[in-house]
């Protein structure tokens, strides 16, 4: 089983060669498959109440963890294909965030970054 990013990717990367996959996995097919499978996601909570989007009965929570797993799993082939370290990249966004979104300046307003007063 694996437990890091680095492992998940080399099963994913084992899975797709078994299957002669690779040649279909460009950043673009990927991309684009990583949208529908956020879409597929969405499907889940369209109509939901803010309530029951937190309050999920099991077979639903079930397979909205799914939906998460294919949106996962096609974020890390995108990253390897394209050379993305994710950790650091997911390291260097928060660092961002939290420059433009300082805490003492946004606490609980969710207003975009340009949207605050200077």
């Amino acid at each position: 089983m694996p437990d890091s990013l680095h492992q998940l990717n080399a099963r994913l990367l084992q899975f797709a060669r078994e299957r002669d996959w690779e040649q279909f996995h460009s950043p673009k097919n990927l991309a684009m498959a990583l949208a529908g499978e956020a879409g597929e996601l969405l499907e889940h909570f369209q109509w939901l109440t803010e309530a029951q989007s937190a309050a999920l009965e099991d077979e639903k929570k079930r397979r909205v963890a799914h939906e998460l797993a294919d949106i996962l799993l096609y974020l890390i082939r995108l990253s390897e294909r394209l050379g993305v370290d994710l950790i650091a990249a997911a390291e260097e966004k928060i660092a961002i965030n939290e420059q433009r979104y300082p805490a003492e300046k946004v606490r609980g307003d969710a207003r975009r970054a340009e949207e605050y007063p200077e």
